[in-house]
C-alpha cells in the first residue's frame, strides 16, 4: 500500500512537470499566428510653419561660497598645510609661484589624496598651464580626476575658512 502511494505521487509530480513544460511557452509568449497590423494614415494638412527662434533657457546664477582671502605667506596656512605636504617639505619653496592660497592648498590636498607628487602637479599646472584635472588624469588615467579635484578644492576651502575665522 505504501508503494502504491509513493508511485502515484511520483507519477502525479511527473505529469504536472510535463504539463508545465508543454504549456509554459504558450502562456509566456504571444501566439505565432497573430501579427500586429500596421495602420497607415494620410497626413493631415498642416498650416505653414514659420521659423521662430526658441528662447535659450537661462540657468539661475550659481551661488558659490566666498573663499576667504588668506595670504599665501600666512603662517597659519603653512602650519595647516605642512602635514599635507609632508614633514620635510620646504613650505616657502612649495608656495612659490601660486596665484592664490586656494590654488596652493587645492594642489596640496589633491597631491595627498591621489598620491601624485606635489612637485609634479605644481609643475604641470604652473609651468605647463594644464588644469589640475588634466594634470591628475595624466598621472592616473583610471582615476576620476574631476571628483578628486572637487574633493581637494572642498578641503582647501575648508582650511582657508578655518584660518580666516580662527585668525
Amino acid at each position: 500500500m505504501a508503494f502504491g502511494k509513493v508511485l502515484s505521487a511520483t507519477l502525479g509530480l511527473l505529469a504536472s512537470f510535463a504539463l508545465g513544460v508543454w504549456t509554459g511557452p504558450r502562456i509566456t509568449s504571444a501566439p505565432e499566428h497573430e501579427q500586429p497590423q500596421l495602420v497607415t494614415m494620410a497626413p493631415a494638412a498642416a498650416p505653414p510653419v514659420t521659423p521662430t527662434v526658441a528662447a535659450k533657457p537661462t540657468k539661475p546664477p550659481v551661488k558659490r561660497r566666498a573663499v576667504p582671502t588668506v595670504d599665501i605667506s600666512n603662517v597659519a596656512l603653512r602650519r595647516q598645510l605642512k602635514p599635507v605636504l609632508g614633514k620635510d617639505a620646504d613650505m616657502a619653496k612649495a608656495a612659490e609661484g601660486f596665484k592664490s592660497s586656494e590654488q596652493f592648498a587645492t594642489i596640496a590636498y589633491a597631491s595627498r589624496q591621489t598620491g601624485v607628487r606635489f612637485a609634479v602637479l605644481k609643475y604641470r599646472v604652473l609651468n605647463e598651464g594644464k588644469t589640475l584635472t588634466s594634470a591628475i588624469r595624466e598621472s592616473l588615467p583610471t582615476t576620476n580626476a574631476a571628483l578628486e579635484v572637487e574633493r581637494a578644492r572642498a578641503a582647501a576651502r575648508s582650511t582657508l575658512q578655518s584660518i580666516a575665522i580662527g585668525g
